[in-house]
């Protein structure tokens, strides 16, 4: 049996504005296994992104439900859901979204600092040694305004481990990113979810990208179409269902 560390059942998401409404996910069902890495792809308003907002506890679904490791989510309070995402989810955005007042280590330790005060020696050498992991040690004292696009976005995910947390969601990542540039932060990523059995949740519209996870989800219109195990379908077979279109409207 699956060790599913999310399980999200009939998920709706409705936007209101004034009068007008718009459904941008109809009853999903999705299951995530822990230690996995699941791409979401889908057109443009697919809602891929509000997906992963809705299962990253972001943005709570109009209706549904969403168990992350065994705890019911929705319905919790604003600030309890904060403190569970700030312990338990590290996030990565297209924009790494970095306080510019704040050097490149400082940023790293803000989910620390929010969580548990300021940061201890320990925690430091910590995020020093997470730095070095992933290339950047040499601009922990630099500003994100002094550091190339690539280098701010492996700060964010700098950022994103400094809890250690089981899950990662990232919204096109590498979507701001030249082709060298994304495709070392994806496999710094993959290696990450490997060696630390870490959850990944990622949103891409790159299907190249989608095709390196061990899971592929696709979203046509609120609606999952087809979901693809690579591990078991293989890579080839794999691409050759996602060139058939017959789940497009």
């Amino acid at each position: 049996m699956a060790d599913n560390i999310i399980s999200a059942k009939k998920l709706n998401k409705i936007y209101t504005s004034g009068k007008m409404s718009a459904q941008v996910l109809f009853n999903i069902d999705l299951e995530v296994e822990r230690g996995s890495f699941t791409a979401l792809i889908g057109p443009s308003g697919s809602g891929k992104s509000t997906l992963l907002n809705c299962l990253a506890l972001l943005d709570p679904p109009t209706s549904g439900s969403i168990v992350i490791d065994g705890k019911e989510q929705t319905g919790m309070d604003v600030n309890s859901l904060s403190k569970y995402r700030n312990d338990n989810i590290g996030f990565v955005f297209q924009f790494h979204y970095l306080l510019p007042e704040f050097s490149a280590i400082e940023n790293v330790l803000i989910p620390f600092n929010i969580r548990s005060g300021k940061a201890p020696a320990k925690t430091v050498k910590d995020a020093e040694r997470l730095m070095a992991r992933i290339g950047i040690l040499g601009e922990r004292n630099k500003s994100p305004g002094e550091m190339s696009g690539g280098q701010q976005q492996r700060v964010s995910i700098a950022r994103a481990l400094i809890n250690k947390p089981g899950l990662i969601f990232a919204d096109e990542p590498t979507g701001n990113l030249d082709t060298e540039t994304g495709g070392a932060v994806l496999s710094l990523m993959k290696e990450i979810n490997a060696e630390n059995n870490t959850t990944l949740v990622m949103v891409t519209h790159d299907r190249d990208i989608a095709l390196k996870a061990d899971r592929v989800v696709e979203l046509v219109n609120g609606k999952i179409c087809r979901s693809i195990n690579l591990k078991s379908l293989g890579q080839e077979e794999a691409e050759k269902v996602l060139e058939n279109r017959s789940c497009y409207p």
